[in-house]
């Protein structure tokens, strides 16, 4: 049992901690449902074990500070700081407020495991093969995606396929828990150690990882992730190449994918998008087919954002089996690939 606390010296685990006590064990079950990391779940219902009879004044500064950073969170997202610290101003004051969004813009912008980075790939990767994959994965998912890239390529091939598995079934992680992690990690690989906290991981980071992995490293990742959750590898898949990657295709390979859709399917997936797109896709058909094309978006009108995603979908789903049957070739943000005339 913890005694003499006071909230200012709470810890921020200490501090989840008691939201969750406050919350009720229904809520606070759910949400530690969410908490991957087995460590991390010991610790902070350790913590919760500990804190026994928080006094009540305590626990309404601890849920008046999550509370604040929430609404704060909430007027950043939708407006931007201008505009949330003019409603924050006019609920707390000036002096609150200024609290307020200094320590929130202190959490969104401070990037963990920066110091990784800077370390050298396979030194890394040979420091991590004996830890846990879920910390692994956390890490990685912080990382600049060239980085978690290598790191991946060097990691032997089961210990790959689990990261990659836990790095897209990710959850959102309270920044101030990754604060208390990345202190533990950075003592734990000083000798090796040379994106923003409310969207790390999941099957976007791991998508824009395997973008830049070699091709050996993503067919290991995504079978493996075929065998644990068939919806986390098609989620993945999908984000590997998004349409607006046409630019990066070779003419040849945008002829080949033309003559493969429907033209007013390609017609309603060019609405809105940018002029370079619609350009890369006029210079590679014939003067005909383009004047078509151009006449059938001009007179179209209105359309959904939902149709004009669904038939973007449908396209880049061409383009990958197109790339599966080898009649194109997807070029990747990597030295890897190598070309056999």
């Amino acid at each position: 049992m913890v005694e003499n606390i006071t909230y200012e010296n709470m810890s921020p685990r200490q501090k989840v901690a008691a939201l969750l006590i406050a919350l009720g064990p229904g809520t606070a079950s759910e949400i530690l449902k969410n908490i991957r990391d087995e460590d991390m779940l010991e610790q902070i219902t350790y913590d919760i074990a500990s804190l026994n009879k928080i006094p009540t004044d305590i626990l309404n500064s601890v849920l008046q500070e999550f509370h604040s950073l929430f609404l704060a969170s909430d007027y950043l997202s939708s407006g931007g700081t201008a505009y949330a610290r003019t409603i924050l101003e006019k609920a707390y004051g000036a002096e609150h407020a200024q609290k307020m969004l200094s320590r929130l813009m202190t959490l969104l912008t401070k990037n963990p495991f920066q110091f990784f980075n800077e370390a050298d790939p396979t030194q890394l990767a040979q420091s991590f093969q004996n830890e846990n994959p879920q910390l692994i994965a956390l890490i990685l998912a912080y990382l600049k995606p060239e980085i978690s890239a290598k790191v991946l390529n060097s990691l032997p091939p089961e210990v790959q396929a689990q990261v990659a598995f836990k790095i897209a079934d990710m959850s959102s992680t309270n920044p101030e828990i990754i604060a208390e992690i990345e202190k533990i990690v950075e003592g734990k690989f000083s000798s090796v150690v040379a994106q923003d906290f409310s969207k790390a991981g999941g099957v976007g980071a791991l998508a824009s990882i395997l973008n830049r992995t070699d091709r050996g490293t993503e067919k290991n990742v995504l079978e493996y992730l075929e065998m644990r959750s068939l919806e986390l590898a098609e989620g993945v898949r999908e984000l590997m190449f998004v349409f607006e990657d046409i630019l990066q295709l070779k003419d040849n390979a945008i002829q080949r994918i033309i003559r493969e859709v429907d033209m007013k399917d390609l017609a309603i997936s060019l609405k809105g998008v940018r002029d370079e797109i619609k350009e890369k896709i006029y210079h590679n058909m014939s003067e005909r087919a383009q004047t078509m094309l151009q006449e059938e978006l001009e007179y179209m009108g209105p359309v959904r954002a939902k149709e004009v995603q669904e038939k973007q979908t449908k396209i880049v789903g061409i383009i990958r089996m197109l790339e599966a049957a080898g009649e194109i070739i997807i070029t990747r943000d990597t030295q890897e690939d190598e070309y056999i005339e």
